[in-house]
């Protein structure tokens, strides 16, 4: 008997022995979660488990073991949320953690707003290198794609994605001249394109307010967007007016779609200028009734009453023809500095002046400049610096583009929040912070960015889904995450499901909240607990872990023997 007892003593601890020291099936499982799988649907209790970089289970995970092991307490699980408008080009360079995006929930960064990072020609290098401000880095690459891998290959937290600028394609061949391509120009400037989507570029991207890309003729967009259709790509664009001739500039957008047949999305929709507030309602009627025909226009937008650019959106387009260096040495000359001020305070429909659209200098703020003498005017009202240097705005604004040589980065209010949750509320409209991904650090530290670059998503659910019920919870989810990626042709992001790609992020939704300012705006958004990026966890109970598994997400028209990278979608 006791001889018994000893065996099957000894075979109870062998079996628990090759129990604990079986391989999880999982790398991740997370439980006692409510699910929002990205469809539009309420959430519901569940779980997911996720194996290598790919989901496995949505749904019931009971008994299902992983490496790692969360309880998520009822807290809400999403998949990452997509930026439409990312500007982390250049920060991604200096900081691959992508902070203040991370902390929201960001697991997609989508570059390509008229500029993008490629195709270079060595005089556009030379001038990427001189124009640097308080970033410096080397320009190693020369296409689109070769910007993408090497992101990649130097290590960054969220995945990234890009258009192609139509601002990059012209100046690659014709420079900063205000004229119409050659017939030999255009077909250069479409095999770019053709070039840029077989590395994996979306579509082509445009900002029609800012030279040298003002000078672009609608069919000269066209002939872009033919090319990226052939791809399955799609266009998108800053329109040509967002303030006097909005409604010119949504037709415009319908036309470039009709005729290249391609979809189409409006950058960061608004109607800027107090004047234009009352034009929104027609905004709407008119992409609905493009949407009806069976035109797949949407729109993506920022969650302020206030835009950032610089102060060239502040100045005619003529005085910039040339680039940079053009302007600055016409804005020396007291004639022509003259006539730009001139022009600054008239208003007027054959160009955006956002300046005007403001208001007043006081509602412009200056955030941002390249010149350490003139950083202590950072986060000061253009009517505050003008009368300090006893000048008038626009004579103060001439001044201070000659004297930092840059276009000074600038934050103008422009919006009325009833808008704001006018457009929240539309079913086609998607989210984009319209800005870099920093932190409270270092270099970042040295200029004043928009709120928006620390608090776009949080505050959309926050402020608008908790606090305002503008739209419920789930529906915000779903236009954070599928309906951007629909919208870009990106197959295996933006759902909890079986098979797509392990972006997700677990967070509290009684209490994310934005918490910069435009006084303060270096403050990171909370709520945000846990992100994983392809399976690996990037943010563990609100802190960075340092991991930088982000990759480069392909669009339809990617092309291996192009590229020679893994196909994301």
């Amino acid at each position: 008997m006791a001889r018994h007892l000893k065996t099957s003593v000894f075979l109870l601890s062998l079996a628990l022995l090759v129990s604990c020291s079986r391989k999880p099936a999982y790398d991740v499982v997370i439980r006692n979660a409510v699910i929002y799988d990205g469809t539009g649907t309420a959430g519901v209790p569940g779980g997911i488990a996720i194996a290598g970089d790919t989901i496995a289970v949505v749904g019931v995970v009971d008994g299902l073991r992983g490496e790692t092991d969360i309880d998520a307490g009822g807290l809400a699980v999403a998949p990452g949320f997509i930026n439409m408008l990312s500007w982390a080009t250049v920060s991604l360079i200096q900081d691959g953690r992508s902070q203040s995006d991370i902390r929201q929930g960001v697991t997609l960064e989508v570059f390509g707003e008229g500029w993008s990072m490629g195709p270079l020609n060595d005089a556009m290098k030379k001038e990427m290198r001189e124009s640097q401000g308080d970033i410096r880095y080397d320009v190693s690459w020369t296409t689109l794609g070769e910007y993408l891998d090497y992101l990649e290959r130097k290590g960054i937290a969220t995945n990234v994605a890009s258009f192609i600028g139509a601002t990059t394609v012209r100046i690659h061949e014709l420079g900063y001249a205000d004229r119409p391509p050659t017939p030999e120009e255009l077909t250069r400037m479409k095999r770019l394109v053709a070039t840029a989507m077989e590395e994996g570029a979306l579509g082509v991207g445009s900002s029609l307010i800012y030279a040298p890309v003002f000078y672009a003729k609608t069919e000269e967009l066209i002939e872009l967007c033919k090319t990226a259709a052939e791809y399955g790509g799609m266009y998108i664009t800053h329109m040509r007016s967002e303030g006097n001739r909005l409604i010119e500039a949504v037709q415009e957008v319908v036309t470039i779609a009709r005729s290249a047949g391609l979809p189409a999305e409006i950058y960061h929709l608004k109607a800027a200028g107090s004047q234009n507030w009352r034009k929104m309602d027609n905004v709407v009627r008119l992409v609905e009734e493009a949407r009806a025909s069976g035109l797949r226009i949407t729109a993506d937008m920022y969650t302020y009453t206030a835009g950032a650019t610089g102060l060239d959106a502040a100045m005619p387009p003529w005085v910039q023809e040339g680039g940079h260096k053009e302007w600055v040495r016409r804005l020396r000359d007291p004639a022509i500095r003259k006539q730009v001020a001139r022009e600054m305070s008239v208003p007027t429909d054959t160009w955006e002046n956002l300046y005007l659209a403001a208001g007043s200098a006081e509602n412009v703020l200056l955030v941002g400049f390249k010149a350490d003498s003139l950083k202590y005017l950072t986060g000061r009202s253009l009517a505050e610096v003008a009368a300090m240097r006893g000048k008038t705005p626009e004579e103060t604004a001439i001044d201070l583009v000659i004297q930092d040589d840059s276009r000074v980065e600038t934050v103008y209010f422009l919006m009325s929040e009833e808008n704001i949750r006018k457009q929240i509320a539309l079913p086609w409209v998607s989210f984009g912070s319209d800005a870099e991904s920093l932190a409270p650090e270092g270099v970042f530290l040295k200029s004043n960015p928009h709120p928006r670059a620390y608090g776009t998503f949080a505050r959309l659910l926050g402020k608008y889904v908790r606090d305002e019920k503008v739209i419920p919870l789930e529906e915000a989810i779903r236009r954070l995450t599928s309906l951007p990626a629909e919208n870009l042709g990106l197959k295996k992001r933006g759902r909890l499901a079986p098979g797509a790609m392990a972006d997700v992020v677990i967070f509290d939704p009684a209490a994310v909240q934005d918490r910069a300012t435009y006084a303060d705006p270096h403050q990171y958004s909370t709520g945000v607990i846990h992100v994983f990026v392809n399976g690996v966890q990037v943010l563990r109970n609100g802190e960075h872990t340092g991991a930088m598994p982000g990759r480069v997400v392909r669009g339809p028209g990617w092309k291996q023997e192009v590229s020679r990278v893994h196909a994301e979608n």
